[in-house]
């Protein structure tokens, strides 16, 4: 088992700063209990609730809470703590980290507390992550993911997967070190079957994974186009409420207006923008910058033409231009509900998906909801398993290409070693979602991201 790297005592509010009926003071480390009886004229039994006068360092009362001790091992951390739940003003609970603070403790780092839950090994990376997720979740949706991730769910199907590249490279080194068996890999029918096993747990979990990624950080989608295409009036239609103002004037947007709302339990930022044409006015000018700037670094751009403009289609060539090739898009054609005689969208333009819409009247704004769902690798019809971030999408990315490239490597060249070490690396890959493989620094970026007494 690991153990925690520091033998000092860490004390910090654990809950929301504030006023509040109720407010937690929390301590972990060897000094916790110790500590905490400074406080107090008598510590309680393990996990039984005592009402106590806690005073400082001078004897005089503080105020007056429940002081519950978890003896270690068997705490959040692994180690002795102490929770006191106390009167929720602010100036209170300072008093409180204050005094214990002078009794020898110290004021935790962001996340301290479930950093050492995680070097004491009562909780993988994996499930530390969806603590902060399940504080952090906008839906309900993404708050029943987060709470199967903590519960190990997502851990349990990383783990699964691990099991299974790691049997494969057993099977593979085995036949490497003994090579009088003269194993053919290519006609080895179990090794074949192992691999297609493999590859589609890893289809399954890659899925699952974008979707839990999704789920927890929300999209971020910008809607890009000419002057008066209809972009603040389909952002209107979009959130249920007029969030921009819609003119017959070009040009009323001038900067970014942003509105956040949910798509079946999916948080969702959607980013109403300057419109992109030639223009001397400084003010346009940085606005168009603006603009331009949110649709490369958006998780998906919906690019708006006018469907009774003549030559559109050059339009939406312009457009594609504005955004990196490798980000998702969707073409839109709107104000169709203008036009003289019906027109067929194309389903693609130039690889783009093509979707006609009126923002107007809403048609097709249904259509584009399920849409954009399923560009996010969200299927309406299957519960989100598990929370996610995009860390472990780039882990399991790296994962699945080691993997293909070992695969390469045995079916194309019969390179049995290059296989096995390929699949390393894959393993080594998915260990970093667990934290089972995980560096000092990855560790600091992680917990860093905490909130103060979590």
């Amino acid at each position: 088992m690991q153990m925690s790297y520091s033998n000092d005592t860490i004390v910090a509010l654990a809950t929301a700063r504030g006023q509040a009926g109720v407010g937690i003071v929390r301590l972990s480390g060897p000094e916790a209990i110790a500590i905490a009886g400074r406080l107090v004229s008598r510590m309680p039994a393990p996990r039984q609730a005592s009402l106590q006068v806690l005073s400082d360092a001078s004897g005089e009362a503080i105020d007056q809470g429940i002081v519950l001790c978890f003896p270690a091992p068997h705490s959040y951390t692994g180690e002795d703590v102490v929770e006191l739940q106390c009167h929720g003003s602010p100036v209170v609970l300072d008093s409180i980290v204050k005094t214990v603070c002078e009794f020898g403790a110290r004021l935790a780092r962001n996340g301290e507390f479930s950093e050492r839950a995680f070097l004491n090994d009562k909780l993988d990376l994996a499930q530390a992550e969806a603590i902060a997720d399940l504080i952090e979740s906008g839906s309900e949706a993404a708050a029943r993911a987060a709470m199967r991730s903590l519960q190990g769910g997502f851990s349990d199907a990383v783990n699964t997967l691990t099991t299974a590249v790691t049997e494969l490279r057993m099977h593979v080194e085995a036949a490497i070190d003994f090579p009088e068996e003269e194993i053919d890999f290519l006609d080895d029918a179990a090794l074949l079957q192992r691999i297609d096993a493999t590859r589609e747990q890893f289809d399954a979990l890659q899925a699952q994974i974008k979707m839990g990624q999704a789920m927890t950080d929300g999209l971020t989608i910008v809607l890009a186009g000419a002057p008066n295409v209809g972009k603040s009036s389909l952002l209107n239609q979009l959130v249920g409420h007029d969030a921009a103002i819609v003119t017959d004037i070009a040009g009323t947007t001038r900067d970014l207006v942003r509105e956040r709302t949910t798509i079946e339990g999916l948080p969702v930022e959607f980013v109403d923008t300057a419109g992109l044409h030639a223009t001397d006015d400084i003010v346009e000018l940085e606005g168009i910058r603006r603009s331009r700037d949110s649709v490369r670094t958006a998780d998906h751009s919906l690019l708006m033409v006018d469907a009774n403009a003549a030559g559109w289609q050059q339009q939406v060539a312009s457009l594609l231009d504005e955004v990196p090739s490798e980000l998702p898009k969707t073409v839109l054609l709107n104000k169709t509900d203008l036009l003289t005689e019906a027109v067929a969208a194309p389903a693609l333009l130039d690889g783009v998906p093509v979707l006609a819409v009126s923002a107007r009247t809403g048609h097709g704004i249904a259509e584009l909801r399920q849409h954009l769902l399923a560009a996010a690798g969200v299927d309406e019809q299957q519960e989100t398993s598990f929370s996610a971030r995009r860390r472990h999408v780039v882990a399991i990315t790296d994962a699945r290409a080691a993997f293909d490239a070992g695969v390469t490597q045995l079916q194309q060249f019969k390179a049995g070693e290059l296989f096995a070490e390929e699949l390393r690396q894959s393993q080594q890959a998915l260990a970093e979602i667990t934290g089972r493989f995980t560096s000092d620094d990855l560790l600091g970026r992680i917990f860093g991201e905490f909130c103060i007494g979590k």
